[in-house]
């Protein structure tokens, strides 16, 4: 049965760079399996092929990145750091065979080899099952953001993440859009339908300042205390093993693959279903 509330979708960003800083886009297209369009199409890694990231690097953190390009991919990014003024750099070079003056310039500031990579199809989710777009609420995103003392809405915003922020529902809706494991919620959003997986489970990140990396002390323990004392009852299932999740993983069918989603766009709840009868697996 629907809910009497109507979620509507607020806001939509995408980070062109994975771990680096969003762009705020009105519609979007869903592509390969089932992310949006441009999300995370680019990734940092180290010599190792390992992912340089806000979790391994605090580095990361302090670099600002904006984007330049008439659609969801970007088609250049400006980057600076406390110690780097801005400087342009056309993404499509690191297609090139000769990709230096990027390669240089984030190699000047981690102080290791540091190189942007490219995957078209799909790009680098956090989940490789639940791909689609993460999705939280505005009333959620302001109700943690008021556990923390001297952090607002926006700022809390850019360290959860999200790709879709709803509004018209109350804090901690979006949990209505996951079962247990075993289980799938479908619901759509346009003409787009998704799959609802898992509360996503949380890393260090949240806990740093989305600008400098400093950490709040003894974040997780006031994230858990808090959100075990303002579940709500339509929260929970097997999940919550722990009470360090917050926002929904999602997953696309293929058949929805090639839609368009758009801010204004409503998302009407349907049925849930096994695991089983879904395109995609348990964890």
């Amino acid at each position: 049965m629907q809910p009497p509330e109507s979620a509507t979708v607020e806001q939509i960003s995408i980070y062109p760079i994975k771990s680096l800083d969003h762009r705020s886009i009105d519609r979007v297209e869903i592509v390969t399996n089932g992310g949006l369009a441009g999300d995370r199409e680019y990734a940092l890694f180290d010599s190792d092929g390992e992912y340089v990231n806000g979790k391994h690097d605090r580095q990361v953190h302090p670099i600002r990145a904006t984007y330049d390009g008439e659609t969801a991919r970007p088609a250049v990014v400006t980057l600076s750091t406390p110690t780097q003024a801005q400087r342009r750099f056309e993404l499509g070079a690191i297609d090139s065979d000769n990709p230096t003056a990027l390669t240089d310039w984030l190699r000047e500031w981690f102080g290791y080899p540091v190189t942007l990579d490219r995957n078209r199809e799909g790009g680098f989710p956090d989940d490789t099952t639940a791909s689609g777009p993460t999705i939280i609420s505005k009333a959620t995103v302001e109700t943690v953001a008021g556990w923390f003392d001297g952090v607002d809405p926006e700022g809390m915003r850019r360290r959860l993440r999200p790709n879709i922020v709803l509004g018209g529902v109350p804090a901690f809706w979006e949990d209505r859009l996951f079962a247990d494991r075993e289980s799938r919620v479908r619901f759509t959003i346009g003409d787009a339908e998704f799959l609802g997986v898992n509360p996503c489970q949380r890393c260090v990140v949240p806990s740093r300042d989305p600008d400098t990396g400093e950490e709040i002390e003894g974040f997780n323990e006031r994230f858990i205390e808090q959100r075990r004392a303002t579940m709500p009852d339509w929260s929970g299932g097997d999940w919550f093993d722990h009470e360090f999740r917050l926002m929904v993983n999602t997953a696309v069918p293929e058949a929805s693959w090639g839609e368009t989603i758009a801010v204004g766009d409503e998302l009407k709840l349907g049925e849930t279903v096994p695991t089983d009868d879904t395109p995609v697996p348990a964890e």
